[in-house]
């Protein structure tokens, strides 16, 4: 591997590329949106690293405690994504990457190292096969479905916490959770409202933009979390030809 492997700073964020979202036009709001959202949180020890070439390949992790998802736990990292796409699969990114915040985890005196997966393989979820290949174990379950999963240093474990294994809310009409951190998401919002609008079909968007309203989230999250009929469907980020599948 002759390529090398960068950290977004500060300093460079503003001309890098943030992998998922490179040449489509319509994600560039997304983008921008998404290198904002950044700027906060590098200083709380957020990390993006991925490969200096045009392509997907990268990993996002951050310390539990700031990480904006509705997982506890003290003195773990959370992996946020971790994803190698296209000509670069197969050729060992995925398992530097990985060991790279591994070894960050230990240089920080962390207990481990955590991340939200499933049982089968699901888009928009870190695979579990690779990670089981890491020793990371199944420490928390939801719905016998979503799964928390661990590479523990010590012993300790974090968990998904109280509100998540509701997987229920009151509202009836669509509804969906979302943050700022995937640049797919703001075009997402907006293929959404056009096919709401356009179908008469009553729409709930409910935006997650502080770590308190992340925490105490009522179903899993990466950041994205749909609902129809008050039940918990799914983390996949929705277009038009995806969500008449759930509607």
């Amino acid at each position: 591997m002759s390529e090398q492997f960068i950290n977004l700073t500060l300093d460079n964020l503003e001309h890098e590329h943030l992998c998922c979202a490179i040449a489509d036009k319509k994600h560039q709001c997304g983008v921008t949106t998404k290198k904002q959202w950044l700027k906060d949180r590098l200083v709380e020890g957020h990390v993006f690293r991925k490969l200096d070439v045009k392509g997907k390949v990268f990993i996002e992790y951050a310390p539990l405690e700031t990480a904006w998802v509705p997982v506890c736990g003290e003195n773990f990292l959370y992996i946020y994504c971790l994803w190698v796409s296209g000509s670069n699969k197969g050729k060992g990114y995925g398992k530097s990457l990985l060991e790279y915040c591994i070894n960050d985890a230990k240089a920080l005196r962390k207990s481990g190292v955590c991340v939200l997966s499933s049982k089968k393989k699901k888009p928009f979820l870190t695979e579990k096969k690779l990670m089981t290949k890491f020793g990371f174990q199944v420490v928390d379950t939801i719905n016998d479905e979503y799964e928390l999963l661990c590479l523990s240093f010590n012993g300790e474990n974090p968990s998904f916490t109280d509100n998540v294994k509701q997987m229920s809310i009151d509202k009836k009409e669509l509804t969906i959770f979302y943050g700022m951190q995937c640049p797919f998401i703001p075009n997402c919002i907006e293929q959404v409202k056009t096919y709401c609008n356009n179908n008469s079909i009553p729409l709930n968007l409910i935006a997650i933009d502080s770590l308190q309203k992340a925490k105490e989230l009522p179903c899993i999250f990466n950041n994205w979390a749909v609902f129809y009929n008050g039940k918990f469907e799914t983390v996949h980020l929705l277009n038009e030809s995806y969500l008449k599948k759930i509607l």
